[in-house]
């Protein structure tokens, strides 16, 4: 389990809020933000709720997924699957004073079910395993395509909903017709029906997410993973989840100097006194209360210095 001391945000909710978005379109779960800033290495984690492309105009964006390590470059595109966590570090050019410009696009299933309706692309075999991150090409029709929604990003309020939707279909064609193994990627996004419930429980046991998510990330349905689940381990996914959390935060106090809130957020608890409550009701004292009761002479020595 990797460690983190401060809260990791869910994309694309936050980054509507980051100080360096320029502009945004949204409709009924699809966004387009674009961002640019002056930066010499940026670095930050999200969790993504949707898929999503990521442009970069200008400048330099390291992805970390896992082991793999992709770096995205100026007029190149990445693409992440839904429901995975990843690391980042952002970085512009040193001839442009550091600057970074990129724009990110988030959507939905509904919009890949729309496009495949409407466009008639059908996959001609199937992924046996979806791949998280991949590189995309982009052609001078996608490049051209970036270009015209500068209008639309700078006057968001008189873009109407049906022209966003329209604008993300006309970007699923362009990328449809130069990458055609993303496009079977996209439109089979589902996971191995056998996908290893224990792997992915571990795999997740920090990061934000929903029991939709940890069932979308297995290959099945909501019921279905809660059924397999409980055959397994004989309990519900949350209290699986929050038990576990609760058992690596009590070691952290135990053998670590990090403080309450770094061990709140690290573990995967979003809140300080939801984590600080039920950790009370776990192991009968708060946190704070539990490391000086374990820790009485170390406490006093440091509190005296």
């Amino acid at each position: 389990m990797s460690m983190r001391t401060e809260k990791i945000a869910k994309a694309p909710q936050k980054l509507e809020s980051a100080p360096d978005k320029q502009g945004s379109l949204k409709q009924n779960g699809l966004s387009i933000i674009k961002f640019c800033l002056h930066t010499h290495g940026t670095t930050g984690s999200y969790f993504l709720k949707d898929h999503m492309l990521l442009f970069v105009k200008s400048g330099i964006y390291t992805v970390r997924f896992g082991d793999h390590k992709y770096t995205v470059r100026s007029n190149e595109m990445v693409f992440l699957h839904k429901s995975i966590r990843i690391d980042y570090e952002k970085s512009g050019e040193p001839g442009s004073e550091f600057k970074l410009d990129y724009i990110m696009f988030f959507l939905n299933e509904n919009m890949l079910e729309e496009f495949v309706q409407f466009s008639g692309y059908k996959p001609i075999y199937r992924v046996k395993e979806p791949v998280s991150v991949s590189i995309i090409t982009v052609d001078e029709f996608t490049r051209a395509y970036i270009e015209s929604l500068k209008p639309y990003l700078e006057s968001p309020d008189k873009v109407k909903d049906g022209l966003v939707r329209l604008k993300f279909m006309e970007l699923l064609y362009h990328l449809a017709d130069s990458n055609n193994h993303f496009l079977l990627e996209l439109l089979q996004p589902g996971r191995d029906k056998n996908s290893n419930i224990s792997k992915i429980m571990e795999d997740n046991i920090t990061n934000p997410v929903s029991i939709s998510d940890l069932a979308y990330l297995s290959g099945r349905s909501l019921s279905t993973f809660k059924r397999d689940f409980q055959a397994i381990y004989h309990t519900s996914p949350l209290k699986w989840i929050r038990n576990r959390r609760l058992d690596q935060a009590k070691k952290l106090l135990l053998e670590t100097t990090l403080s309450v809130t770094e061990i709140c957020f690290s573990t995967g608890f979003e809140n300080v006194a939801h984590f600080s409550k039920v950790f009370k009701l776990q192991f009968g004292l708060p946190p704070s209360e539990f490391r000086l009761q374990s820790h009485p002479r170390e406490e006093s020595i440091k509190w005296n210095m």
